[in-house]
């Protein structure tokens, strides 16, 4: 017999108040989550928290359907080489959400699992069906109410609805949600991104930038003023073009829209998959941005159009984002060198 059943996480803001679940069907699925976290940490949890639930059945073979390109290939592609380098990536630098990895890494040991990638929010029932309760869970959060858990797995061990929301909790959440249980992983804490005016950034060649990290926080003197639409997306914009946020792929697969295309300077049309695998391991130089126009094409679409300016020259630059479920992601990316 084999368990399928998707598994998905949510974050609003990203990082905001997290959610994840996974779901078999309506009397077979959990869900937990944070006051604060990204959607990468939900995404993994909620697959951590699949085979924890399922330990009682090692026997049975998982079918895991997921829409996130990142956890697959950290599970499937990528932990061996990290552990090979004590958990390092192949720049040196260390391996994000190591906590939740290595928690999975030793929950698969003796199972029969596989991965399939199912497209988000494109009608797949058990996707959906996973995506509507971590996102319940994370709006839970938002609002102060308890959350709803879930009935869990038959047979597996009977948790409390305290215990069932007792998840990792990243470093500064608030008192009282400490870890215990079968959850009791905390991921690493998540560092404050401060919006310059000026910060460096580029679209290598290799591709343009990069589940669901979106908007970048405020300065403290600005976070009562309201920013408009226009304002968020060239925040957005200045981030992706930040070699570290590039080489962060769960960053960039959260500010990527899942339609990505992106037609290079070269002349290659790029996907949002072939430019994540390409940005891991080549995330540019960086660059200067310098504005040219900020249009609204419409209510959701906006186009920016500016010079990116880099060591090894300038080009004209045409981005456009679009508003989905609260979120601007990059739809589409142009770029073509300057002589």
């Amino acid at each position: 017999m084999t368990i399928i059943a998707a598994a998905d996480g949510s974050a609003l803001g990203n990082p905001g108040p997290a959610g994840w679940a996974w779901y078999v069907d309506d009397s077979c699925w959990r869900a937990g989550g944070w006051p604060h976290g990204t959607n990468n940490q939900g995404e993994l949890m909620a697959v951590l928290d699949l085979f924890r639930s399922t330990a009682h059945v090692p026997h049975e073979e998982l079918l895991i359907l997921c829409d996130s390109q990142y956890v697959i290939n950290c599970i499937t592609k990528w932990m061996p080489g990290w552990k090979r380098k004590g958990w390092r990536k192949a720049d040196g630098k260390p391996v994000l959400n190591v906590d939740l990895l290595k928690d999975i890494d030793q929950a698969i040991v003796g199972r029969k699992y596989k991965f399939e990638w199912v497209k988000g929010h494109a009608g797949h029932d058990l996707n959906e069906a996973a995506d509507e309760r971590a996102r319940a869970v994370a709006t839970a959060y938002q609002q102060g109410v308890a959350p709803r858990s879930g009935p869990g797995f038959p047979g597996a061990q009977e948790l409390s609805q305290a215990e069932a929301q007792a998840q990792p909790v990243p470093a500064g959440a608030a008192a009282g949600q400490a870890s215990k249980g079968a959850a009791a992983t905390a991921p690493p804490r998540l560092e404050r991104i401060v919006r310059p005016h000026s910060e460096p950034t580029l679209f290598g060649e290799s591709g343009i930038f990069g589940q669901p990290d979106l908007f970048s926080e405020l300065d403290d003197d600005a976070s009562t003023q309201e920013v408009s639409a226009e304002e968020t997306v060239l925040a957005l914009e200045r981030e992706l073009l930040r070699p570290d946020v590039r080489a962060d792929i769960g960053r960039i697969g959260v500010l990527l829209h899942p339609d990505f295309a992106e037609i290079g300077s070269s002349g290659r049309f790029w996907t949002r998959d072939a430019m994540m695998m390409a940005l891991e391991e080549d995330p540019g130089e960086p660059t200067d941005l310098e504005l040219l126009s900020a249009d609204r094409l419409s209510e959701n679409t906006i186009l920016l159009n500016y010079r990116s300016l880099a060591h090894t020259g300038s080009a004209l630059r045409s981005s456009v984002w679009m508003l989905e479920r609260g979120q601007w992601r990059l739809r589409f990316h142009q770029g073509t060198l300057e002589k």
